[in-house]
């Protein structure tokens, strides 16, 4: 990597009034990167605080269903607030402390890593405001509700699509005029340098641990490793400890949405993206014939992001990263699987990895070691889950909290 540079993809396309802010912050992270006691107090604050390591669980009835291959789960879902976003918000908010900033602002589409910013910024005594695409305020209520809890004014973003890229633009408009207090906490391995690089570098505890771990559970490497993409971060975090291992096959899974065939999806490596630049950096972006962002679907929120990070366009174009695609249906039907197989609830976004590993398991060799990389809890995605699933129950529950409330509104009982 050079000059923010992974291959073609990267760099830094910003404003020039951002030009100094970016310097200033590029400098605090090489100094970090050089300085060792920043990251063993990064990793002490993790385990103290986080709870890691997270465990590396044998998917002991799957493994039985699919002739005895060997199906791990790496269980980022355990971390506290519930998604590896917790390991890149903790290590920017370090940064925010020796940087002298008093202020931060982030996006967020599935509401985790606005969660997880939230988290942070109470544990650090830092003023917080979160972006958030006003279609995804409505599809990740509960989130909205602890950041709301935790401290954060979180801002409907009501442009465009009002989901995540409406949702950074604001972020980006914010800082523009902050910039002096205000630290951005990217949410993903996306954005202008030094973000991608940075972010990586937190989510690398993930891959990390994993090698670690597999090697004590199964004595070699495993063969195969999914992991979901929506910017990106959680599959570079466990990918990266592995890119020198060419046995190892990497598997990036994007939203297929309603089909690739349909245009309403977020493949934008597995799919139809084009080489663009926008939101200060150059990737693959879903674009239409007029080099214009195109709107994006998903089921889940926090994969219906327009671009991917440059680090993963440069390992896709370069052989090293296999991508391929789960339509709604497949993840809905991954889920329910993985719940009564394993007693595990995935969140929407990882249950794409999920269904990607559950195609392809029949196909791999009897002796296939695989890791599938569980970014988050599932619980957050009780009412989308809820509607796709289309539960009774679920629906009598619902329409008996609504008349509660109705009638408190009307007689004024608390």
């Amino acid at each position: 990597m050079s000059q923010g540079y992974h291959g073609a993809f990267g760099g830094a396309f910003i404003p020039e009034i951002l030009r100094e802010t970016f310097r200033q912050l590029t400098e605090a992270y090489r100094t970090a990167r050089r300085d060792p006691t920043f990251w063993d107090d990064y990793l002490r604050l993790m385990e103290n605080y986080s709870g890691r390591p997270t465990p590396l669980t044998l998917a002991e009835n799957i493994s039985q269903e699919f002739g005895g291959r060997r199906v791990y789960i790496k269980r980022e879902d355990l971390n506290h607030t519930g998604a590896h976003k917790a390991n890149n918000v903790m290590g920017q908010g370090l940064l925010v402390k020796r940087m002298g900033k008093h202020r931060v602002i982030a996006e967020t589409g599935a509401g985790q890593h606005g969660m997880a910013t939230a988290t942070m910024a109470a544990r650090m005594g830092l003023e917080c405001v979160i972006y958030m695409g006003a279609e995804d305020v409505e599809r990740q209520r509960p989130n909205v509700f602890w950041m709301e809890q935790l401290g954060a004014r979180v801002v409907p973003v009501t442009s465009g699509s009002k989901t995540l890229k409406d949702a950074i633009n604001e972020a980006l408009r914010d800082w523009v005029g902050s910039m002096d207090d205000t630290h951005y906490v990217l949410g993903t391995a996306c954005g202008a340098h030094p973000f991608p690089e940075m972010v990586a570098w937190f989510q690398s505890i993930i891959g990390e641990e994993a090698r670690r771990q597999i090697l004590a559970q199964e004595g070699r490497l495993p063969t195969h490793i999914y992991a979901c993409v929506g910017g990106g971060s959680n599959a570079l975090g466990i990918f990266q400890a592995f890119l020198e291992d060419t046995g190892v096959e990497l598997v990036g899974v994007e939203a297929g949405g309603h089909g690739l065939a349909t245009g309403k999806h977020a493949a934008r490596l597995a799919g139809d993206g084009v080489i663009g630049v926008a939101h200060g950096y150059k990737t693959y972006f879903l674009q239409d014939a007029d080099g214009q962002m195109r709107d994006t679907h998903s089921v889940a929120a926090g994969l219906d992001y327009v671009g991917v990070s440059p680090i993963l366009s440069h390992l896709r174009d370069a052989g090293r990263v296999r991508f391929a695609a789960a339509t709604d249906h497949e993840v809905v039907a991954a889920l329910k699987r993985l719940m009564r197989a394993e007693g595990i609830i995935p969140a929407l976004e990882s249950s794409h990895a999920v269904a990607q590993a559950l195609k392809e398991l029949p196909r791999l060799p009897p002796d296939a070691v695989v890791i599938i990389n569980l970014s988050g809890r599932g619980d957050k995605d009780i009412f989308t889950v809820a509607d796709a699933i289309d539960d009774p129950g679920w629906r009598h529950f619902i329409r008996a909290k609504a008349t509660q409330y109705a009638n408190r509104d009307t007689t004024g009982a608390t």
